[in-house]
Order: structure tokens, then sequence, then C-alpha cells
């Protein structure tokens, strides 16, 4: 699913530059994608839009999170923390921060890899239109073992 939605940031502008489901799946099958893992895409695609709907009235500047256990379980301490990290650079506003989290939570991994998290918060940046910022998007792109210190 993960390979589907990168392929979607990356060729996309927006969720509303895509075609319409059945246009996108044959676009997706005939690149190469499985038709089970093009519908867990589409599928968790649709949640993303109902979830970005339902919290794009929320405007809590600050409020602070207390994950429960069923979310520590299924987030993991690692990802958790990069959320925490998005949150205290400024980048991942609460209404942000509760997308992800209910879209992770949607995964049926647990505890889900970091590597997908990142995917999944680049999808909320992209369902929104907003594109993050420089450092961040290589923060979510560019592994760490690859990074070059200046």
């Amino acid at each position: 699913m993960f390979e589907v939605l990168v392929y979607l940031y990356e060729n996309y502008w927006r969720p509303d530059a895509c075609p319409d489901h059945d246009q996108l799946t044959r676009k997706l099958s005939a690149v190469g994608f499985e038709t089970d893992e093009i519908q867990e895409a589409l599928s968790w695609l649709d949640g993303l839009a109902e979830t970005a709907q339902a919290h794009a009235a929320e405007q809590q500047p600050t409020s602070m999170r207390v994950y429960s256990a069923a979310e520590i379980e299924r987030l993991g301490e690692e990802s958790i923390g990069f959320i925490s990290f998005l949150e205290s650079a400024g980048v991942l506003p609460p209404p942000m921060r509760e997308m992800v989290i209910d879209r992770a939570s949607a995964v049926g991994e647990s505890p889900l890899a970091l590597e997908d998290l990142k995917v999944i918060v680049l999808m909320v940046f992209w369902s929104l239109g907003e594109e993050p910022d420089a450092l961040i998007l290589d923060e979510l792109f560019v592994a760490p073992e690859e990074r070059l210190i200046h």
C-alpha cells in the first residue's frame, strides 16, 4: 500500500489532481501495482479525506496529547517520538497530528514502522494541499545513513 501512496504523492500535485477511482485504478494497475494493494491504498485515502474534513474545522493552537496504551502499542515508541519531534519543530499542528494518528491507526501493522509513518505524514500534508518545508521533506524522504554532514 505504501508504495502506491508514494507513487501518488510523487505524481499528483494534490488529491483533487487525481482522476476518479476507476481511472486511477487502471493507471496504477498499468504501472504495475497489484489490485489488492491499489484497493487498500484507495480505501486508506478515502479515510484520509474523511479525516481531513473532520479536522479541518479544528483550531487548536496548542494542546497536549496523551497516548493510550493501545496507541502506544499500535504506533510504537519510535513513531510517537517522531510525531513529537514534528510537533516541537512547529510543523505538525494538533489537528494534523490527530490526522496522522488516525491514519496510522488504520494501518494493520503493529508497531508501525517509522518509514511507513513518514509516508503517512507526507500524505496528510498532501491531502491538505500543503508542502512541508525543505528540511522536513529531507527528514521524511532521506534515510539517516544517506545524509551528508556539512
